[in-house]
């Protein structure tokens, strides 16, 4: 059984995609500390991001950097922060966080979207790329 991430790569749960390669997959966070919150995913589910092999562990970055630097473009904020976590789900993630103050960065305080809103911010992502 995968993870939902997995599931998410295989088309059997919808997500608000912002960009996508052979390798990785680049999505809205629904439960996003704030707008623009995006997760960046290798497609092969890794549990921890120290695992991956050094190539894609690489990759994963030079992925992350790409969309950060579109979501910089496409969503006011002071910068965009990265943190890796990953006890929430057992599938390597990056965050990339649009911050606007330290309190962005901490998951504690939530940012509500309509689905409307949510494509439109994927929308405005994907458009900077």
């Amino acid at each position: 059984m995968g993870t939902i991430f997995t599931k998410i790569v295989t088309g059997e749960i919808p997500c608000y995609k912002v960009a996508e390669t052979d390798y990785f997959l680049a999505f809205l966070d629904i439960n996003p500390n704030s707008k623009g919150h995006t997760l960046c995913i290798p497609k092969k589910e890794v549990d921890k991001i120290f695992d991956l092999d050094e190539d894609s562990y690489l990759e994963l970055m030079r992925f992350s950097r790409m969309v950060a630097r579109a979501i910089r473009k496409a969503i006011s904020c002071k910068r965009v922060g990265m943190t890796v976590i990953g006890l929430e789900v057992p599938h390597t993630h990056v965050h990339l966080i649009p911050l606007h103050d330290m309190e962005d960065a901490r998951f504690i305080r939530k940012a509500k979207f309509t689905e409307n809103e949510f494509q439109e911010i994927a929308d405005a992502i994907k458009a900077a790329l």
